[in-house]
């Protein structure tokens, strides 16, 4: 097979864990080529112009790969919600779709298997966690707990109270910033705190 034109550039893209369609024609590859990649399983497309080489070894677990690969893609989202909790293990829902937040006046990015949710104040809350090598932004746990009751079922947002209030080693509950949060969120959620520490 001939070598491509584009082989030194391509290399170059492919070392990143995603590249965006962008990237790739200031390097001087054509858009028409990068579906040709695609065709060939050279590439992956993993959203609406971001692709990744699919042999890429991210270093990750096929389950989180995806959520990182997602959220990274997407400059101003946040991790939040079904996605947030299945990170700190405070559901038993499985997280079929990548929920990611972002800036309510944003217009809201096309990427397979997620979940976009627009919010206000995405500050408050907003954390950074080590997922292999690569960082992501993500709502602390309490910021989570408030914005489940705020987006999903109680039954969701209680079972996920109530496993942050468990003793576990390593896990403090901060009832103060919980109580702080859903106040600037205006959340009413001391009922239930008092109701499952009482």
């Amino acid at each position: 097979m001939r070598k491509s034109k584009y082989a030194a550039a391509l290399r170059t893209l492919t070392k990143k864990p995603f590249f965006v369609t962008s990237e790739a024609n200031l390097l001087g590859i054509p858009s028409r080529m990068l579906v040709y990649y695609c065709e060939k399983g050279i590439l992956e497309r993993i959203g609406r112009g971001i692709y990744k080489a699919v042999n890429i070894d991210t270093g990750l677990d096929l389950g989180v790969e995806g959520l990182v690969l997602t959220a990274m893609s997407i400059p101003r989202g946040v991790v939040c919600l079904i996605s947030a909790l299945c990170y700190y293990e405070l559901t038993d829902q499985i997280m079929r779709e990548y929920w990611i937040a972002i800036p309510n006046k944003d217009k809201s990015p096309k990427r397979s298997h997620a979940r976009i949710v627009r919010m206000r104040n995405l500050i408050l809350g907003q954390t950074q966690v080590k997922i292999g090598k690569f960082k992501l932004k993500i709502f602390d746990q309490e910021r989570t707990i408030v914005d489940a009751f705020r987006y999903l079922s109680h039954e969701i947002a209680i079972k996920a109270l109530q496993e942050y209030l468990k003793p576990i080693k390593g896990r403090k509950p901060d009832l103060q910033k919980l109580s702080e949060y859903a106040e600037a969120l205006k959340v009413k959620i001391t009922p239930y705190i008092l109701a499952l520490t009482t």
